[in-house]
């Protein structure tokens, strides 16, 4: 049997994937609530910097995988124009389907459809930009879904992983006891659920750094690497060009 982490719990590779749908299943409903009020809005500032670095162009393709109630595809469509498109994603059905119906109530319509990052339905060399916002940690075989989200960029292609990542050491203290005191208390007060948000927590200290997620990346066949620090390192965005 191969485990895996959840959190701070080894488990099988099987049941991670199910594992992790179920914590999404029961947070989708107040997912844009809780991102407002655990991160005091900075979400919003953190994907608009990455829509920035982004830089597509109208007639872009664009693939948002672990896309969630649509956030960055919303964003994106407004970049790609008529000319462009913009596939929104995710491997849980529950989350789409918020998504889905956020982006229908602005008044896009975009193809959206469930998707396992490791197991990409696309063919080889298709999107200018690939972008993943708070979803890689949750994957269980990262060096796959990375290899996965080059085969289908273009040559000279962009992912974006926009993800939670290891605080500056001064703030270490402080975050770790609003991680794990305050955030499961808010959990449990505004979506009725602290084990989830117990989960993140646990979840944010087992995937890896900055720099491991820079060796992944080049790993994984990007030939060039970068990522920013925002907030301290409380999230980094990392971006990959596939040369």
């Amino acid at each position: 049997m191969s485990t895996t982490h959840f959190g701070f719990e080894s488990v099988d590779e099987k049941d991670k994937a199910k594992r992790v749908r179920g914590v999404f299943d029961s947070v989708a409903s107040r997912y844009d609530v809780m991102n407002d009020l655990m991160s005091a809005g900075l979400h919003r500032a953190w994907k608009a910097y990455t829509v920035m670095v982004a830089n597509v162009a109208e007639g872009s393709r664009v693939l948002d995988l672990a896309g969630g109630t649509g956030d960055l595809a919303l964003a994106f469509a407004k970049k790609v124009g008529a000319s462009g498109q913009v596939v929104h994603t995710d491997i849980n059905e529950a989350m789409l389907r918020t998504g889905r119906d956020r982006l229908l109530d602005a008044g896009v319509a975009l193809p959206t459809l469930v998707c396992d990052a490791e197991k990409l339905p696309f063919p080889d060399n298709h999107f200018d930009v690939v972008t993943v916002a708070f979803g890689l940690r949750n994957m269980t075989h990262k060096d796959v879904a990375l290899r996965e989200m080059n085969r289908v960029l273009k040559p000279r292609g962009k992912l974006l992983v926009l993800e939670f990542s290891k605080v500056a050491k001064p703030l270490a203290k402080a975050y770790d006891w609003y991680s794990f005191s305050v955030l499961p208390r808010l959990g449990k007060l505004v979506a009725g659920d602290d084990a989830s948000y117990r989960y993140l927590a646990e979840s944010i200290r087992m995937h890896p750094g900055q720099e491991q997620l820079k060796t992944l990346m080049k790993e994984g066949g990007f030939g060039h690497v970068d990522y920013h620090n925002m907030t301290g390192g409380v999230v980094a965005l990392h971006v990959g060009i596939k040369c």
